[in-house]
């Protein structure tokens, strides 16, 4: 069984650490643990991971988060790998910090990245992982906020918060979209 688990996130020294690059913090973390490195392919910069008798492609889209759809389509045609098997991670603001919040399903929510995503694959029922960044910013500050690097009392608990999330995909491939949003969701 494959898996194609995308973080989100832009590429650029300027977007590391920030909150809008989860996707990309999780994936990363994920690789740190296991010991697996990303390598630069077409769209994307790439790892595979092997958990149980699964494979795990682990996708950071290169295209910028607006455009994250094109990388997902090229690597699901070229991988072979049903959309149902297809896990997005994502930053989400009307979450609070660290929750974690997995659907089946659903809405882009504002979110341009899945808005992409949903228009590319024409269809919005595919499993994302909204990771909850929380919203404490000032009325017209959303992008300075989202671009913005975790606070102190964040930051303090940003590694459990990835571990949970690696818990997460590692059960997405084994026990299933069902058990893992009963297993994870609001934790």
């Amino acid at each position: 069984m494959k898996y194609l688990i995308v973080g989100l996130g832009n590429i650029g020294d300027e977007y590391v650490g920030t909150r809008h690059n989860i996707g990309f913090s999780v994936l990363d973390h994920l690789a740190s643990t296991e010991n697996i490195s990303f390598s630069h392919e077409r769209h994307a910069f790439l790892a595979e991971y092997k958990f149980k008798g699964r494979k795990f492609i682990l996708v950071k889209p290169t295209t910028f988060m607006n455009l994250s759809g094109k990388a997902i389509q090229y690597w699901l045609q070229a991988e072979k790998i049903s959309i149902e098997n297809l896990l997005v991670i994502t930053d989400d603001l009307a979450l609070p910090f660290g929750t974690i919040r997995i659907k089946s399903k659903g809405s882009d929510g504002g979110h341009n990245g899945l808005r992409h995503i949903q228009e590319t694959l024409n269809t919005n029922e595919y499993a994302r992982f909204r990771f909850g960044v929380g919203n404490d910013f000032s009325k017209g500050k959303q992008v300075d906020y989202v671009l913005g690097k975790w606070d102190d009392t964040q930051q303090k608990g940003l590694q459990e918060r990835l571990e949970k999330s690696i818990g997460a995909i590692k059960a997405f491939g084994t026990i299933g979209l069902g058990l893992t949003m009963t297993n994870f969701n609001g934790k």
